[in-house]
């Protein structure tokens, strides 16, 4: 996954935290784990999108937006 997929979602991070190092603060966790997972360079889990969700304030609703535009396709 390119990490211009996750554009929307890095707009929010900045939105919400400010930087992705404050983000990283507030999940626990490493600026890197933060930048590999934007980047394509580590895979999402289920718990780390339901996770980075809570932490956005991102609805069930719209978590297709931020975590698999362009991904999905019609059949």
């Amino acid at each position: 996954m390119a990490g211009g997929d996750y554009n929307r979602l890095r707009g929010r991070i900045i939105e919400k935290y400010g930087s992705q190092g404050g983000f990283a603060k507030a999940l626990n966790t490493t600026e890197q784990t933060i930048t590999g997972k934007l980047t394509g360079k580590t895979q999402f889990s289920q718990s780390d999108i339901i996770r980075w969700c809570d932490a956005l304030d991102i609805t069930a609703a719209s978590v297709g937006r931020y975590f698999f535009a362009g991904k999905l396709s019609k059949r």
